[in-house]
């Protein structure tokens, strides 16, 4: 048994290496893309079947969003990102349940012994695409920020006169506000990859050791954690736009 803390790459496009993260990311917004595509073309006045639970779902974390915002004109403008963010890592989470997920791969000679790649791997275990998801969460934070208070106060967050009072303490107070905003990107990637990859070792681990029937608690158990975890990461993303829309109080 192999798990690389790294994704393997399965082939590469000229010296871009294609890894089975990639093929799993893709394979999951593909299949949120042709969802949308077909829920629209088969949108009904009285909603019925995959679009009545498409609405509750979506009705649902709106109300969650008016919940921290308490502005429905807000809350409006948040949805889509915050709900595109909980859907896409929902989906890449419960991904790893999936059977043949980690299993199933080839079977290559490392250092004199042989290995399993994997050809399919959770998205939300690779560093690099939970990387990718805290940057766009920080910078939206930060363009819906401005363009709600405009660059000039947006700025005063960060940037405070030592000689305004409270003096010193204002500028002080700027400084840690900036490097907040650079350590959200390092605590969103690190505590997605690091919940969603410690998963995947404890599933392999137990199905290695005790496969079947025994491996099945743990199954549920990260079905529940993928779903805490696209919370935990949405609504932080929600409470992050809400305060850069907000104006500094003085």
């Amino acid at each position: 048994m192999n798990i690389s803390l790294a994704a393997e790459p399965l082939f590469h496009i000229g010296s871009f290496p294609v890894t089975n993260t990639i093929v799993v990311t893709l394979l999951v917004s593909l299949l949120i893309i042709a969802a949308s595509a077909i829920l629209k073309s088969r949108v009904h006045l009285i909603p019925r079947g995959f679009q009545n639970m498409v609405e509750s779902v979506l009705e649902a974390l709106l109300n969650l969003v008016d919940s921290v915002t308490q502005d429905r004109r807000q809350s409006k403008k948040f949805f889509p990102l915050v709900a595109t963010i909980f859907i896409f890592v929902i989906l890449s989470n419960w991904v790893e349940v999936v059977p043949g997920m980690g299993t199933i791969g080839l079977r290559e000679t490392h250092e004199g012994k042989e290995i399993l790649v994997p050809l399919f791997r959770s998205g939300s275990a690779d560093l690099n695409m939970t990387l990718a998801l805290a940057i766009i969460s920080v910078m939206s934070a930060q363009i819906l920020g401005i363009a709600a208070i405009g660059i000039g106060k947006y700025a005063g967050k960060f940037f405070v006169s030592p000689f305004a009072k409270p003096y010193f303490v204002g500028t002080f107070v700027g400084v840690l506000e900036l490097v907040s905003e650079v350590a959200k990107l390092i605590s969103f990637s690190f505590r997605l990859f690091g919940n969603i990859f410690a998963g995947e070792v404890l599933l392999m681990v137990m199905l290695f050791l005790v496969p079947y029937f025994a491996p099945l608690p743990f199954l549920f158990l990260e079905l529940f954690v993928g779903f805490m975890q696209a919370l935990v990461f949405s609504m932080l993303t929600l409470v992050f736009l809400k305060m850069a829309a907000t104006e500094a109080a003085h």
